[in-house]
């Protein structure tokens, strides 16, 4: 009796996931949402169904529901990518970039394995791709934010400090009774050199420009600044460590899926001595 009671609870789910999916393909999203909740009412356990309204939820732009579904069906089943693509945009939107980073790059990690699989990870591979690197520039530039922030703060502190030295100089002044113009503008005088010294030091030490990675340095595996690059005969360029490295585990091109070859790759010099360049005057961007 109790199994056939859950029989009856799966098929009516069923019905009311095709119906959701019939409003979502048809742009009615609430509707969709309504239909996938139902859905979820009779078969609770189901990931793919709570997977489904997350995705619905993302298009309504109900981000705090999307984390809360795509994490339960997570739960459910560990390895589902498409939970961790629609989790990772939803803590994109709610600048939750660390977070966001991490859920990217687990989508990423299981997309790959699906297509080592032979399964349909291939159809997800590119957008994937592009929503890691998106959340570690939003990632990068949240830390860059706050790394200033931190900086005016000590520049202030210094700051403060070279001014309460000069104060106690000309208060010193003041109390031996040696307060004349001549000394108080040596004073001064010494407070600006230092401080102009301190500046030109601490610009030099932290740079004036943004600090910023662009795309033509950076590896589509790994995400890091490529230090040896080859290029594919689709001119596609990977970091040589990284490339090789996927090509033990699938023969084919990780972004375009053609088959692809350790014999197929060829030095890219021109990006390698521009990808060398930019470390040498960038040296923070190892750590990127």
């Amino acid at each position: 009796m109790v199994n056939e009671e859950q029989a009856r609870s799966v098929l009516r789910a069923l019905k009311y996931k095709e119906r959701g999916n019939s409003f979502f393909k048809s742009g009615d999203y609430k509707a969709a949402e309504i239909s996938y909740t139902k859905a979820i009412y009779h078969d609770p356990k189901n990931h793919l169904l709570l997977t489904n309204r997350a995705m619905v939820l993302l298009r309504l732009c109900l981000y705090d529901r999307v984390i809360d579904d795509a994490k339960l069906a997570i739960s459910l089943f560990p390895q589902n990518m498409k939970a961790y693509f629609l989790l990772a945009q939803a803590q994109l939107a709610k600048l939750s970039y660390e977070d966001a980073l991490f859920s990217a790059q687990k989508a990423r990690e299981y997309c790959l394995d699906e297509m080592y699989a032979g399964k349909k990870g291939a159809n997800s591979i590119e957008p994937i791709t592009e929503l890691v690197l998106k959340c570690k520039k939003k990632d990068w530039e949240s830390k860059e934010r706050e790394r200033e922030i931190s900086q005016i703060k000590l520049l202030r502190e210094v700051q403060c400090g070279l001014e309460e030295r000069r104060d106690k100089k000309k208060a010193n002044l003041k109390a031996t009774g040696n307060e004349n113009e001549a000394e108080v503008q040596e004073v001064e005088k010494e407070y600006q050199e230092l401080t102009e010294e301190f500046r030109r030091i601490w610009g030099l030490g932290t740079g004036e420009k943004k600090r910023e990675v662009p795309d033509w340095c950076i590896d589509s595996i790994t995400f890091t600044v490529m230090l040896d690059p080859v290029v594919t005969k689709t001119g596609q360029s990977y970091d040589r460590a990284s490339i090789l490295e996927h090509l033990k585990r699938s023969e084919t091109d990780p972004l375009t899926r053609e088959p692809l070859h350790p014999e197929d790759l060829r030095p890219n010099l021109t990006l390698r001595d521009a990808c060398q360049d930019f470390l040498k005057e960038n040296g923070w961007a190892v750590d990127w």
